[in-house]
């Protein structure tokens, strides 16, 4: 999420209340999440285990809980919990909008909108999409041309991001969106979740079936196919051309490469290649599961001659 003008690490440490390492005139430009930062960030980072991948990363200021020796060109900001205080700064830039009359809405007039469609703030919807009844498009939700999106859809809903508390969890304030490329179809009940600070995008030309979930964050690339039941969690990265049948899972912060094939009911718990086919959970290309399969069909038959 980029900020409305440049601050200044003295105003952002204000804002904050809290002590920084670093110049005070230190430029803050945007605020995002380890996995979308890029040059002039904030980050946060609370666990020794993850110092190190934040101050390395393109942030360029890092919430922390302790002072630590800063990179050049870096700043820190000194808080008891990071967490809380990236919460807050993204709640203050990007507060929660209430549904408005006036919500600033663009729809092509070539759109059709079927009653009982709820359209948010600042949504874009292009030419030529069919958006049918029970769908909601929350805020800044971004549709190309062509687009048709099924029954009871909800896209860009909060993503799925909790801090474990003491005896609670807190959610990480969602304030990014969706965007969805044109001669894209979403079937029914499916649900796609909004980046926490990033966008969710959908490419161009690819078919969703009925009741499937996109995590926030995720980078659905150009002609995909997905079945119904698959869900994929956030922050994935769906290369051009993958085809992922009837319920596939799809592990958090991995890559599938372009026009991999991935058989029902398959598990994905790590980045696979492009251009095979895979099956089983954690899958593995389909031969050599199938090979796998029938060696287990033979045991019985081992044992008994044991």
């Amino acid at each position: 999420m980029k900020l409305n003008r440049p601050y200044s690490l003295l105003e952002i440490s204000t804002l904050l209340s809290c002590e920084f390492v670093g110049e005070e005139n230190h430029i803050v430009a945007g605020i995002n999440e380890i996995h979308m930062v890029e040059i002039g960030d904030i980050v946060f980072v609370d666990h020794p285990k993850y110092y190190e991948k934040a101050l390395q990363s393109a942030a360029t200021t890092i919430i922390i809980d302790k002072i630590v020796p800063c990179p050049p060109g870096k700043a820190l900001l000194i808080m008891d919990q990071p967490f809380d205080g990236f919460n807050f700064l993204t709640n203050y830039f990007s507060p929660i909008e209430e549904p408005k009359e006036e919500n600033q809405a663009f729809i092509h007039p070539s759109a059709i909108i079927y009653p009982n469609v709820y359209i948010g703030n600042k949504v874009k919807i292009g030419k030529n999409c069919r958006i049918y009844s029970g769908v909601s498009l929350m805020d800044k939700t971004e549709i190309g041309e062509n687009v048709i999106i099924g029954a009871n859809t909800v896209i860009g809903h909060n993503a799925f991001y909790y801090k474990k508390k003491a005896d609670s969890y807190e959610r990480l304030h969602t304030c990014g969106f969706v965007k969805i490329a044109s001669d894209v179809e979403i079937g029914a009940l499916c649900t796609i979740d909004a980046g926490v600070t990033g966008v969710t995008t959908i490419g161009k030309g690819t078919k969703i079936d009925n009741q499937v979930h996109i995590g926030h964050d995720t980078k659905v690339g150009e002609n995909c196919l997905f079945a119904a039941g698959v869900g994929i969690a956030g922050c994935a990265t769906i290369m051009n051309n993958v085809i992922l049948w009837g319920q596939v899972g799809c592990a958090s912060n991995i890559v599938v490469g372009e026009a991999a094939v991935v058989l029902a009911q398959s598990g994905i718990a790590k980045s696979l290649e492009g251009g095979k086919t895979y099956f089983g959970s954690p899958c593995a290309e389909a031969k050599e599961k199938f090979r796998e399969m029938l060696a287990l069909r033979q045991l019985p038959k081992f044992m008994n001659d044991l």
